[in-house]
């Protein structure tokens, strides 16, 4: 098993480029099954989640021609629907929680598709209600087995309907979405997701043919069409890259220049850190970060602790409460990070008390941090990644650190960060893979 041997407390500097964004590379990896033809998919992130649902369609039968590591041409003329009963099939997509998305465009176009219980971090409970109930609603037919823990989805007929959500759900409004594009009549989703990954595929669904109206908004309108094209498509920069990127200079007070952040599609997120009291600026598609000795935390108008919380878009992605709880380890000021989306995301904060931290878990959703004002610096320690978002929040909280830290269980790490090590490295950082 491998891990990061860290050395903290040196300053960084330079550039670095957001790899492509993996929420977004799962949904639009799986929509290549919608269509026989030929899909260029560009500024794919070359990390493990995604390679895997890549190595996962083509035992499936789609044609994957790499141009290179970040590109792709995927033509799902051939698939093999006797290969997704197979304890091959059971085996690898119960690893990878991302390719639950393939279900949607396997039910409109083959009217049948089958699915173990998927994996992924465990951060606490993961329903999949949401995809299943807006599968019935369309007219097929839901089984699970539960001692094989399968799911099985059927439909000799499926037609438009109106839907409204029970969550928001992102993979299960793609999920949805994406059945819908071949289901004949037209489809209503209500309370659907409309997060910038949901957006992209909208838009790839639109240039291979599909008719959709309403992105970027929480009420899609569908009308079905009886197949759909190839296209090309480009993955927008990983918006939690960014995020992570701008706390860890703040931790290490390093003047960094994040390179081609797509600062359209970024939302509250610099808001979020200026409210940190991290001084950034934006030029062009850029974010600078200038060296910063302290940063203290706002307050709301009537002086009263500021709330840092999850929300569905345009509120703050529940992936990066994480970095903004490592970053307040060292702001002067106090904040309470509230995480409502999952009840165990918050359990890696042992490793940073251990470190030196002051933060109180009230309960499994919310945690109070006392911030040290960097008077009091992070001491290195062995650390464990459980997931990956948590793992790059003890990766900053290294760097920041006096002494030397070690980071077991990095493949979490790897399953949402690109050569993570080699970048940082690049910009001066003393981290080495071991």
């Amino acid at each position: 098993m491998n891990c990061f041997e860290i050395e903290g407390g040196h300053k960084l500097s330079g550039e670095i480029i957001p790899q492509g964004a993996k929420n977004e590379a799962l949904q639009v990896i799986c929509a290549v099954l919608l269509t026989p033809q030929k899909v260029t998919i560009n500024n794919i992130p070359d990390i493990v989640d995604v390679n895997n649902l890549i190595d996962l369609l083509a035992e499936m039968g789609v044609h994957v021609n790499r141009l290179n590591r970040n590109t792709c041409e995927f033509t799902a003329k051939d698939v093999n629907l006797e290969f997704l009963q197979s304890k091959a099939f059971k085996k690898r997509a119960s690893s990878l929680r991302g390719s639950i998305m393939i279900m949607g465009p396997l039910l409109a176009r083959f009217g049948k598709a089958y699915f173990p219980k998927p994996g992924g971090d465990k951060i606490g409970r993961r329903r999949l209600d949401t995809h299943f109930i807006g599968f019935e609603k369309l007219g097929a037919k839901f089984n699970f087995d539960a001692e094989d823990i399968f799911y099985t989805v059927e439909a000799s007929e499926m037609k438009g309907t109106y839907m409204l959500l029970d969550e928001a759900s992102v993979t299960g409004t793609a999920n949805i979405l994406m059945a819908a594009a071949l289901t004949p009549g037209k489809t209503t989703i209500y309370n659907a997701a409309c997060e910038p990954y949901l957006q992209q595929l909208s838009r790839m669904l639109i240039s291979m043919g599909a008719t959709i109206s309403g992105v970027g908004s929480n009420l899609l309108e569908i009308e079905g069409v009886k197949s759909l094209n190839g296209c090309k498509h480009t993955i927008l920069p990983d918006m939690i890259e960014v995020g992570s990127f701008i706390g860890m200079a703040a931790m290490t007070g390093s003047e960094i220049t994040i390179k081609n952040v797509g600062i359209d599609h970024l939302g509250i997120i610099p808001m979020m850190f200026q409210r940190m009291g991290i001084q950034l600026e934006i030029k062009g598609d850029d974010i600078y970060i200038p060296a910063q000795d302290h940063y203290e935390i706002d307050t709301f108008i009537d002086g009263s602790i500021m709330t840092i919380a999850d929300a569905p878009w345009p509120g703050l992605t529940p992936d990066l409460l994480s970095v903004f709880l490592v970053v307040a380890t060292q702001a002067k000021g106090s904040v309470l990070i509230h995480q409502k989306m999952f009840e165990s995301r918050l359990f890696f904060v042992d490793k940073l008390i251990d470190m030196g931290a002051r933060i109180i878990l009230c309960d499994p959703h919310r945690a109070t941090v006392i911030g040290l004002n960097k008077e009091n610096c992070l001491r290195g320690a062995n650390l464990s990644s459980p997931d990956i978002r948590a793992g790059v929040a003890l990766l900053i909280a290294a760097l920041s650190a006096q002494g030397k830290s070690t980071i077991q269980n990095i493949e979490q790490i790897d399953r949402g960060y690109q050569n993570i090590d080699v970048r940082l490295q690049k910009l001066g950082a003393k981290i080495k893979r071991t």
